[in-house]
């Protein structure tokens, strides 16, 4: 894939710094990179950058699915290594598709990647995308923070080391590294700024699979790390963000208004303990090894 810098990738750089610190109060200078129009559920996920308006369901879940069928395209042509995490890898889990009511998605890499993906063959570039029936066509802005050498949480203000921009109205993706940041104490141990942590055989070795119906990889104790994430409902409950699965179709389906107040979701988030007849079977296990896996934590 052939790759290419604007100039106006450099204006909108200035543009997003001058925004940012308009929204700072005065006399504080921020230190956070990125930069939203908001902090709810509707104007907190977009780049500030690209941002024209919220945009409607239908559109959201089109830009999301482009966005990580390009992501991973690119990094597959590129032998960039990532794998798919928090709530974009339970949507896997699910069906092998992104959740409906997520306003963005989420990928890891080493940090060690994070320093090749600052090299400027990647870092400020702008990456075209066509779909496979050529009917859609979109660029990207992959963007790197440059707080990402900072392998600390530190002010709090830079936990997200990375990201991969749908340039047409700024939605994006979540790119975050991992660390080994107390070898000696804790060896093995792995973390990202937001204080996820894993062993490094909850990571590796990947494992192969598909997302979006694009060959993906995801973590070799997918489970476990959701779980301890998440909680067993989230294998389990069939209502929720105003939709229902649908065990036939192996979808997500809108039933209502999707909340997009956090503090509604109590009222969407029904227990059903019912667990859904598809799991994916990314080990070769088949679906009763899984069940024995999941009910072991109960």
């Amino acid at each position: 894939m052939k790759f290419f810098k604007s100039a106006f990738v450099a204006l909108s750089l200035v543009g997003s710094l001058v925004s940012g610190a308009a929204l700072e109060k005065r006399g504080k200078p921020s230190t956070k990179y990125f930069h939203e129009p908001g902090r709810s559920d509707l104007t907190g996920h977009y780049d500030i950058r690209y941002f024209k308006d919220v945009v409607d369901y239908d559109t959201r879940l089109d830009t999301l699915r482009h966005m990580v069928r390009a992501w991973l395209q690119t990094t597959n042509a590129e032998g960039i290594e990532t794998w798919i995490a928090h709530g974009t890898l339970l949507g896997w889990w699910w069906n092998g598709k992104m959740l409906p009511w997520d306003w963005d998605l989420d990928v890891q890499v080493m940090d060690t990647t994070l320093v090749k993906l600052g090299d400027p063959k990647y870092n400020m570039t702008v990456f075209p995308y066509t779909s496979d029936d050529g009917t859609v066509k979109r660029t990207y802005l992959l963007d790197i923070n440059p707080y990402s050498a900072e392998r600390v949480r530190g002010d709090g203000n830079n936990i997200i080391d990375a990201r991969w921009i749908d340039m047409t109205n700024g939605l994006y993706i979540d790119i975050t590294g991992i660390s080994e940041t107390n070898p000696k104490e804790k060896p093995n141990m792995y973390h990202c700024k937001n204080y996820h942590y894993y062993h490094i055989n909850d990571i590796y070795p990947l494992r192969d699979t598909y997302y979006e119906g694009v060959p993906a990889k995801i973590p070799y104790a997918y489970d476990d790390i959701l779980i301890k994430e998440y909680g067993v409902k989230a294998f389990t409950v069939t209502e929720y963000e105003g939709h229902r699965w649908n065990p036939v179709s192996k979808d997500w389906e809108l039933t209502g208004i999707v909340p997009a107040d956090k503090k509604k979701e109590a009222a969407s988030y029904k227990s059903a303990q019912v667990v859904p007849e598809f799991i994916k079977e990314s080990n070769g296990q088949g679906v009763f090894s899984n069940l024995w896996r999941l009910f072991h934590w109960w």
